[in-house]
């Protein structure tokens, strides 16, 4: 790994964790490694592919072998992700995106295929990574690791704001059974479960700002840094 710092900003979906990990990467001026969205593409890719999100070995076969895209969009909420020269942004962020990338992230060949991609994108000036364990797997050495968790309500209501700003219509109480179980899941796994490094720092959102919990992250970063 690099020796550039590391900042892991890992937590459950819904957290907040991409918009924070967006905005500080921005305010640092640090690279950013949006790891949730490669397990996203891998899910798209497997359903393009037709390969079972129960095919271990058939998914980290495609995985080493994913023509992958990351770019900033100046003045653009979040960045451009490419698949195979394909703008997939869109594509990826929906619930059943999400479902599909908390499915193939259990199986231990897919993150090992992916590990090291992952820790490639460490290097100067630093680098902020958001995910589900960055401070425990990937970047196990980080000098800055936050744990950014909110209730389920909370998660759900901030999803079911974003859909009907899309025009999608889904029920708040669908999206927190949805949301509970991907947490189960992802807490269970035998790979890698979601859980808070020991010396991260745990932030919980609900009820917060986005920029109150900016403004604490850069307060760690400062003080892991100083």
């Amino acid at each position: 790994m690099a020796d550039a710092p590391v900042l892991t900003i890992d937590g459950p979906s819904g957290s907040g964790k991409g918009t924070v990990a967006r905005r500080v990467a921005e305010i640092l001026g640090w690279r950013l490694l949006d790891s949730g969205a490669l397990y996203r593409i891998l899910g798209l890719a497997a359903e393009r592919a037709g390969v079972s999100l129960e095919d271990e070995k058939g998914l980290a076969e495609l995985a080493r072998g994913l023509e992958i895209g990351f770019e900033s969009r100046p003045g653009e909420e979040g960045v451009r992700v490419s698949l195979g020269g394909e703008d997939v942004s869109r594509e990826i962020r929906t619930e059943s995106a999400g479902d599909r990338a908390s499915r193939v992230a259990r199986w231990p060949a897919v993150r090992e295929a992916l590990l090291e991609r992952q820790r490639d994108f460490a290097g100067p000036p630093g680098l902020v990574a958001d995910g589900r364990d960055m401070g425990t797997v990937v970047f196990p050495g980080a000098c800055c690791k936050v744990y950014l968790t909110a209730s389920a309500e909370e998660r759900a209501r901030r999803r079911h704001k974003q859909l009907k700003e899309k025009g999608l219509n889904v029920s708040i109480q669908t999206l927190c059974r949805e949301i509970a179980e991907r947490d189960r899941r992802d807490a269970e796994r035998s790979v890698a479960p979601l859980r808070p490094a020991p010396d991260a720092v745990v932030i919980d959102s609900t009820g917060v700002t986005i920029d109150q919990v900016v403004d604490r992250v850069l307060a760690v970063v400062r003080e892991r840094l100083s």
